[in-house]
């Protein structure tokens, strides 16, 4: 079976991971790629060989299409998710899924009427070893408390600059992406939003309420956020996040996870995974050196799998959801000097697929 793909919004990361990953797979025909900038377009289609190419995503509708890549500027996610979902398409998503958890959860609705998977590109999501803390968490009991911080060498692209490690790159990320406030720019949607990807696939849990401080650059974007959580059942969380990491070093990711009967402690950067019981007992996972080093081939590779009858989606668009909630929640308390967001409404499932 031959799978026809779509890129649609193939900037700097869709061209950098996305698109060479479907490449790779003999089982995919690179048929429509889009996005705007007629030369940066006209690169694209002749290096990976696309049949189609266009500035407007919706003259790709009419395309015979089995799977979407979406990968354009936060804002457009929803409409265009939602259209090649209901095409008939499995769709991937670049986070944050949406920006609105009204549309967000809508998509989760539209994937389950349409009977497609709605795949959310969280990388670390698919690292080997890292499901092994869902089996850790499930054995600590009723969980209380959450901690879990992201922080990033992404100072540059915040503040009007350029990332030296991606200067050789023939698409350069849009400046608009990342730093414009109504389009989601900022560290909570642009980075923050990894780690929210992990958390709420590990566990079942949803914020109820969110408290927040945010450190912005003169544009109003965040830089650094500083929240507290409650989430549905009552259990506690504090989140953090920053761009202040020196460029030459790596992301950190640590999220540590407190429950009635034990508790999980996870550190992206030391490749730490443990699991602390009573009476002592402790367990410990060592992936093998730089397995948890951050890429994102993962999503991409498991749509492909997903739509050829095979794999599991390890970043489903509820894990998506909630995380969308609790970013905007985030970001819109702080936006008023702390006080509380309440969450209401959305779809209220959270099972873990």
């Amino acid at each position: 079976m031959t799978l026809k793909a779509a890129v649609i919004g193939a900037g700097h990361f869709a061209y950098r991971m996305h698109i060479p990953v479907l490449a790779a797979r003999d089982e995919v025909t690179l048929d429509s790629v889009c996005r705007l900038g007629s030369e940066e377009l006209a690169l694209i289609r002749e290096e990976f060989g696309f049949a189609f190419a266009t500035e407007n995503w919706q003259d790709v509708l009419s395309r015979d299409i089995d799977i979407a890549i979406i990968s354009s500027p936060h804002n457009l996610h929803y409409e265009q998710a939602k259209a090649f979902l209901e095409k008939g398409c499995h769709v991937l998503v670049e986070k944050p899924m949406t920006l609105d958890p009204a549309h967000a959860w809508d998509l989760v609705a539209t994937a389950e009427r349409t009977e497609r998977q709605l795949l959310v590109a969280y990388g670390w999501n698919y690292k080997p070893g890292l499901e092994k803390m869902r089996d850790m968490v499930s054995r600590i009991g009723n969980i209380e408390h959450v901690v879990c911080h992201m922080a990033s060498f992404t100072r540059a692209i915040f503040t009007g600059g350029t990332l030296g490690q991606w200067s050789h790159v023939a698409i350069q990320p849009e400046r608009s992406t990342w730093e414009a406030p109504d389009s989601g720019g900022g560290f909570a949607h642009g980075q923050l939003s990894h780690a929210l990807g992990l958390l709420y696939w590990l566990t079942d849990l949803r914020a109820a309420s969110v408290r927040s401080i945010l450190g912005n650059a003169p544009s109003g974007i965040d830089l650094h956020d500083a929240a507290t959580v409650r989430f549905n059942g009552g259990a506690t969380g504090v989140l953090s996040g920053s761009c202040g990491i020196p460029t030459g070093h790596g992301f950190e990711v640590d999220i540590r996870i407190f429950g009635s009967e034990g508790s999980v402690l996870l550190d992206i950067e030391t490749e730490r995974l443990v699991l602390k019981l009573p009476d002592g007992q402790t367990e410990t996972v060592e992936p093998a050196s730089g397995a948890w080093k951050y890429s994102c081939e993962g999503p991409a590779s498991m749509l492909v799998d997903i739509a050829l009858g095979r794999g599991t989606n390890q970043s489903p668009g509820h894990v998506g959801a909630r995380a969308v909630e609790t970013l905007h929640a985030l970001v819109a308390s702080g936006q008023k000097n702390g006080t509380e967001f309440q969450i209401t409404g959305g779809n209220q499932k959270g099972e873990t697929a």
